[in-house]
């Protein structure tokens, strides 16, 4: 007998990896179709929850990359080939 879908916390106090291992949970336990639809209805609606908060999340680290880079590893690079001009 399948548990039901019950999330432990909202989406957006897990951590990434958290709601990241909690959607893959879901997705197997969906492709399996032993759930009802009532089951199934939870399941995917907490499964959209999860993908929004991994996706912006996501985000959020990407535009720090591009901060990051755009700060520390550009200007590097910049002053190396400025450096071989002179």
């Amino acid at each position: 007998m399948n548990k039901p879908i019950k999330p432990a916390k909202p989406a957006a106090e897990l951590p990434f990896e958290k709601a990241l291992e909690e959607l893959e949970n879901l997705v197997a336990r969906m492709e399996d179709g032993g759930l009802s639809l009532e089951q199934s209805l939870a399941a995917h609606k907490r499964g959209l929850e999860l993908a929004k908060q991994c996706r912006e999340r996501l985000e959020a680290a990407q535009q720090q990359v591009r901060v990051l880079e755009g700060e520390v590893l550009k200007p590097l690079a910049a002053a190396a080939d400025g450096g071989d001009r002179d």
